[in-house]
């Protein structure tokens, strides 16, 4: 079955780090591009950052020069380094994988997401 299953979401004052890590089984990590979106109660899930098995990365404008995606083949895992966070990045974050081609900016594009984790900054 193919899976994905976020870790390291918490709760943290802003300026302050935090590293999300999403751990790929049943295949899922063959996917060339996995991205990380994010959604507050209330509102539509958004587009956060996306990556290629090449290493070629997209921002969303919100966290350009603050977070950092990265992914490690090796061990079947996409990682989401937040840095100066702030009280508007509170939210349950998702890590996706798309398995067709795609840009990957867009809810659409991935077939397989995992079940979140929280990320909550407070003032």
């Amino acid at each position: 079955q193919a899976q994905l299953v976020e870790s390291g979401g918490g709760k943290v004052q802003a300026g302050d780090s935090l590293r999300l890590s999403c751990a790929a089984s049943g295949g899922t990590f063959s996917s060339n591009t996995m991205g990380w979106f994010r959604q507050a109660p209330g509102k539509e899930r958004e587009f956060v950052a996306r990556i290629r098995r090449s290493g070629t990365t997209i921002y969303a404008d919100s966290v350009k020069g603050r977070f950092t995606i990265s992914r490690d083949n090796a061990k079947n895992t996409v990682y989401l380094q937040m840095n100066s966070l702030k009280p508007e990045d509170t939210a349950v974050y998702y890590c996706a994988a798309a398995t067709g081609i795609t840009l990957g900016i867009g809810i659409s594009d991935y077939n397989y997401w995992g079940q979140g984790t929280q990320v909550t900054v407070s003032s």
